[in-house]
């Protein structure tokens, strides 16, 4: 499929929303894939990219932001609290934080640090025991303990459950998200972004269909 033919369908889909494209941000999923494909996305002269492990994105986006100006990677997997640090030095933004434990580590290692990246809240909008994210009814809750921490909470994250209609889970999020003054809504992947967009998605996280089927190691 390709970047040139995602960011079309992303264009399209603002427009029917009537939304400007400039407010929906792509997110090129990046990991797992090998690094030609992620260099050949760069060289298209895309800036923004989610990486699913700590790990996985400090063995490889620093050599790349030594070449490419601009760059922007964003941790949209789950993060634990003894890579906290590490996670902070390397993104810009964290769309997984989904405990109080976690954004207390994050709270007190950004007076440390003396800087933050931007955070999202995950919430398990469908209550799945294997999902992180806080409860949906936990939600307003956690958003107030993040932000009595000092920590820049830009909005709100969900993965909606495999067999479930997904416009539902994004609607639950958006309200969420306005009932708390959030304006981030990360929401949307490769199957459903346009109905993400529809109803108020920030950032669309597209992997595959940018790259190509992910080859595991």
């Amino acid at each position: 499929m390709g970047l040139t033919e995602i960011r079309n369908r992303i264009e399209k889909a603002c427009r029917e929303a009537g939304r400007n494209p400039q407010d929906v941000h792509l997110i090129a999923v990046s990991k797992v894939q090998p690094l030609e494909r992620v260099e050949a996305v760069l060289d298209q002269g895309h800036r923004l990219f989610g990486e699913n492990r700590v790990q996985e994105a400090a063995g490889k986006w620093p050599a790349f932001m030594e070449r490419y100006d601009s760059v922007s990677v964003h941790l949209i997997g789950p993060l634990q609290t003894n890579k906290a640090r590490q996670a902070m030095e390397l993104f810009d933004a964290i769309h997984s934080v989904d405990r109080p434990k976690l954004a207390s580590t994050i709270a007190r290692l950004a007076q440390e640090m003396g800087q933050c990246p931007d955070l999202f809240i995950q919430v398990n909008t469908g209550e799945e025991d294997q999902k992180a994210g806080v409860m949906p009814a936990e939600a307003d809750a956690f958003v107030a303990e993040c932000r009595a921490l000092d920590l820049p909470v830009r909005g709100l994250m969900c993965i909606p459950p495999v067999e479930e209609t997904p416009s539902l889970h994004f609607a639950l999020l958006a309200k969420i998200a306005e009932r708390n003054g959030l304006a981030g809504l990360s929401m949307g992947m490769s199957s459903d972004f346009e109905q993400a967009i529809a109803l108020g998605a920030t950032h669309v996280r597209v992997g595959s269909a940018i790259f190509g089927e992910r080859t595991t190691h």
